[in-house]
């Protein structure tokens, strides 16, 4: 990458054009089944030595010529949850959706830096949009299920949107899987051909994630998946965060301090000042940061003091 803005207007990046459907294609491919009679976290311990680095070097970012983030770098450590916090409009979810080439998506928008995947740079012009998406899975601040599929359907969407065929057989253990991944399994396992659309929020929030996980994604991007839920809806998708960690590499945007506290090992606090763009302040173990914050504008946010 060049230090200076990649511009993306429209469906143009590096040169290359981009599908039409390329906006449509956030799920990302399986490879091998995991039996559906292996729990969660057994199956997390034994592919925790395949689990991915994903790493960001001087991410700079605009939309037009308003410049949002500034050299911002973060190495997310593998199997573990890094929480990225900061007060609204500091470019929390802008780098978020920078690591998946989300940011692409937006008319005008453009980057600079380098998105390391173990040490491959997603935005290299030999490496494609599908390939990103199969490999970084995105989980939204609102849930966004296909309303009018099944469950089971919603679940094996992304197979389809990315080309892998699979038989009956490995799809119904694909669904159960991925429903007992995002701890829905025991509550919709009767109910697999009624419409998602029809499940309450927080049961919709984790069929994203179920189907995300049915790909089999080196990584899982989170933008506030709590936000519009209630306090029992989020406490089970930190349960399910926590059964995950170790298995994948996940990174959440979150508000909410407590949140943060609970489900990260690793933690970095954005901040933009007086109009300029935003920068990472402090980040590292979440512990520390929470209880012996180096920077004195990191303990007045995670205080409460302003934010």
């Amino acid at each position: 990458m060049t230090d200076s803005p990649l511009q993306i207007d429209g469906a143009a990046l590096n040169g290359r054009k981009l599908s039409p459907t390329a906006a449509t294609e956030l799920l990302p491919p399986a490879p091998d089944v995991v039996s559906p009679a292996v729990p969660a976290s057994v199956a997390a311990d034994a592919s925790h030595s395949a689990v991915s680095l994903l790493e960001g070097h001087s991410i700079s970012a605009w939309f037009g010529t308003h410049k949002v983030l500034d050299r911002v770098s973060l190495a997310m450590q593998p199997g573990q949850v890094t929480a990225l916090i900061g007060p609204s409009g500091c470019g929390k979810s802008t780098f978020l959706r920078i690591l998946n080439r989300m940011h692409e998506m937006v008319p005008a928008a453009s980057m600079a830096g380098e998105v390391l995947l173990d040490g491959v740079d997603v935005y290299d012009r030999e490496q494609k949009l599908q390939d990103t998406r199969r490999d970084i899975g995105m989980v939204f601040q609102k849930p966004n299920p296909f309303p009018a599929m099944s469950i089971y359907d919603n679940v094996v969407a992304g197979l389809k949107l990315t080309g892998r065929r699979a038989s009956r057989d490995e799809k119904d253990e694909i669904v159960e899987r991925s429903l007992t991944s995002a701890g829905l399994w025991k509550e919709v396992r009767t109910r697999l051909r009624e419409p998602g659309g029809g499940l309450s929020g927080g049961q919709q929030q984790r069929l994203c994630i179920a189907r995300s996980l049915a790909v089999r994604p080196k990584v899982l991007l989170m933008d506030e998946p709590c936000s519009a839920l209630d306090p029992t809806s989020t406490r089970v998708i930190e349960e399910t965060i926590a059964e995950l960690r170790g298995g994948l590499t996940i990174v959440i945007v979150t508000h909410n301090m407590q949140q943060a506290q609970r489900v990260s090992q690793q933690c970095a606090f954005f901040l933009a000042e007086q109009g300029t763009p935003g920068v990472i302040v402090e980040h590292g173990d979440t512990e520390a940061m929470f209880t012996q914050p180096q920077d004195r504008r990191t303990s007045d946010y995670v205080n409460g003091r302003f934010g």
